[in-house]
């Protein structure tokens, strides 16, 4: 720039300044900030990249890791039955358990925010995060186990049942002698008639102990008109003796026993011993066959084989939603209390009932937050391996299989192949890459609003 003078002539002006350099990033050199950020990438490579080159590189090569094989590991991936089985219920695991865990931690959230006890509610839902899944497949082994006196599970579902059906009153019980035959499905009948004026002995041994606390002594049947009697007891006496198929001193009465009366395969009539165990027919059932249902002494209803091949999956999946419903829980419960309150009031004031506000106003609002848990929760079952080791009974093992915990046996089972094994973990590569992809690009997206 110039200046002119009197003269007319331009003078030169001061010198323009000089534009500024930019400031680096972190204002300082770049070989700097390459040296604190050195150790992180050398942890970096020795724990992430190495292991992944190598796994691909070994998913090549036979059991011994010295023979070249090409993908015939990856070729054994999706023939095997075993691992075809661990695919199908990872499948499963990923559709179900997220969805599921998702659904029940907006349900807890959006409903515990209009409670008093709220806060309370929230802690003891989120406490099973505290426990490892070691401790959790333990306590759900236990849940889980088949006999009522001891898993928690079939005690509620037996008690249930035996609520609307009555149990049977003497398991295991059967004939002492040859005046009783065992049909095929388990009931008792006479070989012999019965008649009117006659009382009938129907003696029984292998009753549980158990079963006839506060029994009492048994006692012949009375003789009446017209009528057909009889007993129904243990022929059993406490220290031996007594006399076979006749009521002794001290035995005791089969309280509660169906008896009927059959003639021509056709029930005619019916009773149920009394507390001295005798019973009474009407004089329809004078000449007929006296039947002991096996619904008497059949085997007492004991639950649901939860841990069986056909319910070990679902059943280890509801370990796992007990203990992830509350990660799920906090973390919508969080994005639920910045959602503008003024919008589902605005809402209200329109007319909308509460479920047309929680379905179209605040669910949509709590997208980002809900994809945000799926995803979290579809990686993390991908690779699942404590619950189902833990819990799954040997026998089961097998049909509750899945790709991670069949990467364990494959590389360290009895069948050791860790070129198959590397294969696996490989394939969980691909699987989970996907996934991570989607969860990346959404993160771009919000920071780009």
């Amino acid at each position: 720039m110039s200046t002119a003078t009197a003269g007319g002539a331009a003078a030169p002006g001061p010198p323009a300044p000089s534009p500024k350099r930019p400031r680096r990033m972190l204002g300082t050199r770049p070989w700097v900030a390459a040296c604190f950020l050195l150790p992180a990438l050398a942890l970096l490579g020795a724990l992430v990249v190495y292991p992944i080159g190598y796994s691909v590189y070994r998913s090549f090569f036979d059991a011994s890791g010295d023979g070249f094989v090409g993908v015939d590991n990856y070729h054994e991936v999706f023939t095997d039955d075993r691992i075809r089985t661990a695919l199908k219920n990872n499948v499963i695991w990923v559709i179900v358990a997220p969805s599921i865990a998702t659904a029940l931690g907006l349900i807890f959230a959006v409903l515990t925010e209009r409670v008093r006890w709220g806060t309370a509610f929230k802690l003891v839902v989120f406490m099973p995060m505290a426990i490892s899944m070691l401790a959790a497949g333990i306590i759900f082994r236990l849940v889980y186990e088949q006999n009522p006196d001891r898993g928690v599970a079939n005690a509620v579902w037996v008690s249930v049942h035996d609520t609307f059906k009555a149990p049977p009153p003497f398991p295991g019980a059967h004939p002492r002698d040859d005046r009783l035959f065992t049909d095929s499905d388990g009931t008792f009948t006479t070989r012999a008639a019965v008649r009117a004026g006659g009382p009938a002995a129907l003696p029984l041994v292998g009753a549980k102990p158990a079963d006839m606390k506060g029994a009492e002594d048994a006692v012949p049947a009375r003789d009446v008109a017209g009528k057909v009697t009889g007993t129904v007891w243990r022929d059993f006496t406490r220290g031996g003796g007594g006399t076979a198929g006749t009521i002794d001193q001290g035995e005791k009465a089969l309280k509660g026993v169906t008896v009927e009366a059959v003639k021509d395969g056709r029930t005619v009539a019916s009773a149920t011993t009394a507390a001295d165990g005798t019973f009474t027919l009407p004089s329809s059932a004078d000449g007929a066959l006296l039947r002991l249902p096996a619904a008497n002494f059949a085997v007492p209803y004991n639950g649901v084989d939860w841990l069986g091949p056909s319910l070990v999956t679902p059943a280890i999946i509801g370990a796992y939603i007990w203990m992830w419903a509350g990660f799920a829980m906090v973390l919508i419960a969080a994005g639920l209390a910045s959602v503008p309150r003024e919008l589902l009031e605005a809402a209200r004031v329109d007319g909308a009932n509460e479920w047309q506000v929680f379905r179209r106003v605040t669910v949509p609002l709590l997208a980002p937050v809900l994809a945000v848990v799926l995803i979290t929760l579809m990686i993390n079952v991908l690779k699942i391996f404590d619950l189902v080791y833990i819990i799954a009974p040997g026998a089961s093992l097998d049909k509750a299989n899945v790709l991670a915990l069949q990467l364990y046996q494959s590389s360290f089972g009895t069948d050791v192949n860790q070129g198959v094994g590397s294969a696996i973990a490989v394939f969980l590569l691909v699987l989970v890459l996907p996934v991570m992809l989607v969860n990346i690009r959404r993160i771009r997206r919000e920071r780009q609003r």
